[in-house]
């Protein structure tokens, strides 16, 4: 029998211990971070009045900006204006700001009408936005976003302190109940997961443009986007990879300061999305790129002993296997129903296997494919 465990090499038994330290190296990530945003209570802040300027860049947005802008114009909150920078929009952009700035007057337009290219992407219009909010409080959102709520400026202000200068927010899709809906709401959830645990465990590491905060005064502290300018993408996630530290960094997740937009309809589509965005993962610091490379490469790593060792087991050790493969399970479970609970996210707990593998193979897919090819522009 121990003949039969080593095998003629011991292979067996070096696969064996290789699967026990990626189980041990899941379960630290699921315990140590995931779990600090599943079991995360919000804080009662006392509430701000400080001025917020809420910044939009829009390109070609007319139905999106005539469906959303009016929530966000509507929000409950002393001292507010929102910037909408048109950029070179070739739709009738510019005539329904200019009828929607008659009816509120919290609303500030920025014409940018020739395709300038001193920034890629939305990197040029966004710096503009920014330079010309009143209030150096800067929230940021996208077109085709709209608030969960009136207090949706509220609750992302009252993250603010003297010390906090960045606030990171959570930006949901709508649930339309197809398979690849669910499929994309829970690659943001697992997103979120970990851009929000390593907050707050004092590492944070990126935002996501559909809501996120911070001070004017930070953004020209850090020089704006002038470390990746040359990166069509990172507006949002290398700009915070670069500014944001355990100190100064909070984040909200009241059900109430959620953004929610529409995901794409096909699969075309987000895979495009998702080229775009993890494109700009090789721009990271290095021990983020080492702490999300581990996670990663520890899960697919994972599942391959897992099914090796059970084409091969031998007699007792199936046992051992198939329990740690259980326990992963039930403790990633566990962690996922309390953040999908925290997150108003319904109908993909179950899922949740199946979707993390599906995922695997997608982003597996993706990262060669965003290495060799150029980057996806921003339109």
């Amino acid at each position: 029998m121990l003949d039969g465990f080593l095998a003629p090499d011991g292979t067996y038994f070096i696969f064996l211990l290789i699967f026990i330290f990626l189980f041990i190296v899941q379960f630290f990530y699921y315990g140590f971070f995931f779990l600090k945003f599943a079991r995360h209570k919000e804080s009662p802040s006392a509430a701000k009045t400080e001025g917020v300027s809420v910044v939009i860049c829009a390109r070609n947005e007319y139905h999106q900006l005539k469906e959303n802008l009016p929530l966000i114009l509507g929000q409950e909150y002393p001292d507010f204006e929102v910037v909408v920078v048109n950029h070179a929009s070739e739709d009738d952009t510019a005539f329904l700001l200019s009828k929607m700035a008659e009816q509120y007057p919290r609303l500030k337009i920025v014409e940018i009408r020739e395709n300038l290219n001193f920034f890629d992407g939305k990197k040029f219009p966004l710096s503009i936005g920014i330079k010309s909010a009143t209030h150096d409080l800067v929230l940021l959102t996208d077109a085709d976003c709209r608030p969960v709520g009136p207090r949706w400026i509220a609750l992302m202000a009252s993250g603010f302190s003297k010390e906090k200068e960045i606030v990171l927010g959570y930006g949901a899709y709508q649930d339309s109940n197809s398979l690849l809906n669910k499929l994309i709401r829970f690659d943001t959830v697992h997103i979120a997961l970990q851009y929000l645990s390593f907050a707050l465990a004092g590492i944070p590491y990126m935002g996501v443009g559909r809501n996120m905060a911070y001070r004017k005064s930070l953004f020209y502290e850090n020089k704006g986007f002038t470390s990746h300018y040359s990166i069509h993408s990172g507006d949002d996630d290398l700009f915070i990879n670069r500014a944001a530290t355990r100190k100064n960094t909070q984040v909200v997740a009241d059900p109430e300061s959620f953004t929610l937009s529409r995901p794409k309809k096909s699969f075309k589509e987000w895979w495009t999305q998702k080229k775009r965005h993890l494109s700009t993962g090789r721009y990271y610091r290095c021990r983020h790129k080492f702490l999300l490379g581990l996670y990663s490469f520890s899960m697919v790593l994972f599942y391959t002993f897992f099914v090796i060792l059970m084409l091969l087991s031998l007699n007792y050790t199936t046992f051992v296997v198939l329990i740690l493969f259980i326990l992963r399970l039930v403790f990633q479970l566990f962690v996922f129903r309390k953040t999908l609970a925290r997150l108003n996210e319904k109908g993909i707990w179950l899922l949740v296997p199946l979707f993390e593998i599906i995922l695997i193979l997608i982003n597996s897919a993706l990262t060669v494919s965003a290495f060799m090819s150029k980057d996806t522009k921003w339109k």
